[in-house]
């Protein structure tokens, strides 16, 4: 079956609600599809093609598929890897991929100063295709490495096709040293299809309506809860660790997976954070898990204010919120220095539970 053949049976079955810019983009997939069917020797038309002098696989050209969270980037692209008859191929998060890529850079180095170029050589040597999702670049250390690496697995004809939820001009956006990070974002847009992905559906939020974004009191049910709208929002169990560049420094994130970032209160309030924090977690995430919200006490004054200026930062850039707390928003942080402005915030916290809001567009920041 073609790639098209497989969307269209999905939407007959009801396993997939068609839509107009999913087919858009299921084309261009189709196109590469044939490309490589060809330029591999796979596929029933692939004698005459190799006689009409298709293009080699070294010609195909990738595609980046850009969107707002929850449109069908990572089905699609998954249908396409699934579909397309090339071998070797490979389908990786973009995250875990530059783990692996920084595992081999630290192995290789024993041996050569120039690492980059042996790493390519052995990545490309076991994948003609390269399926990436979720492409993100937060960390200085892969903005460094991804441009020489991608200019040396593109020029030895490895295929690379990628999602992401930003166009390529927004990667790695605000990052230090930007500046040398611009020369790869011409090589995405020069040797890949840049195709948008424009659909007004976010299909994820369908998975949570009904479902309590506020979850109290704090407990074995209240963990499960959470869980589940973790599942229901990122098709994952757990989500996996993130480096985002804030101000010349990394700010971790415990878990992340589809636009999504998991964190303790703990981790975001207790920890010395600030704005510049927040702000960076806006930028990159659609929806925050805040776990384990307490009860604070008056004396807890510094934690009142990061949650204070944490939920001013999510609300201001209409970013989802889920959390678990201890208490109703009203009766987190009932006396304290703060009382005043956290008023601001249980308005807030009630406001960024409401349907509305999660049917929202996200605005950028």
């Amino acid at each position: 079956m073609t790639l098209i053949d497989v969307y269209n049976a999905r939407v007959a079955s009801g396993e997939v609600k068609a839509d107009a810019a999913q087919q858009a983009v299921i084309a261009k997939l189709a196109n590469l599809e044939r490309e490589l069917e060809a330029a591999t020797g796979n596929g029933e038309n692939s004698l005459l093609a190799r006689w009409l002098r298709q293009p080699s696989a070294s010609a195909a050209r990738g595609i980046y598929i850009h969107g707002e969270v929850g449109r069908g980037k990572t089905m699609l692209m998954d249908m396409f890897c699934a579909n397309a008859r090339v071998d070797p191929k490979r389908r990786i998060h973009f995250h875990a991929f530059m783990q692996d890529v920084h595992a081999r850079l630290h192995a290789a180095r024993r041996k050569t100063r120039d690492a980059i170029a042996p790493v390519a050589a052995a990545i490309a040597a076991e994948a003609k295709l390269i399926c990436l999702d979720e492409m993100q670049v937060g960390d200085i250390a892969d903005a460094m490495i991804v441009g020489r690496l991608f200019e040396a697995l593109l020029a030895k004809g490895t295929v690379v096709v990628t999602t992401s939820n930003v166009s390529p001009e927004e990667l790695y956006r605000d990052g230090l040293n930007r500046q040398l990070f611009l020369p790869f974002i011409k090589l995405l847009s020069e040797k890949l299809d840049v195709v948008a992905l424009d659909s007004g559906t976010d299909y994820r939020l369908g998975r949570v309506k009904g479902h309590e974004t506020f979850i109290t009191p704090l407990g074995p049910a209240a963990d499960e809860k959470v869980q589940e709208l973790w599942r229901r929002l990122t098709d994952t169990e757990q989500g996996k660790p993130m480096g985002i560049e804030v101000l010349g420094r990394k700010l971790t994130v415990p878990q992340a997976a589809h636009s999504c970032a998991r964190f303790s209160f703990a981790e975001l309030c207790e920890a010395p954070l600030g704005p510049a924090d927040y702000l960076a977690l806006a930028r990159n995430f659609r929806t925050v898990f805040v776990e384990r919200i307490p009860a604070l006490a008056a004396t807890r004054r510094n934690e009142a204010k990061r949650f204070v200026t944490l939920i001013d930062t999510l609300y201001d850039a209409q970013v989802r919120l889920v959390a678990s707390s201890a208490n109703a928003p009203e009766r987190i942080y009932p006396a304290g220095d703060h009382r005043f402005e956290f008023a601001r915030t249980v308005s807030r916290l009630r406001e960024m539970q409401s349907a509305s809001w999660w049917g929202k567009k996200i605005v950028e920041t």
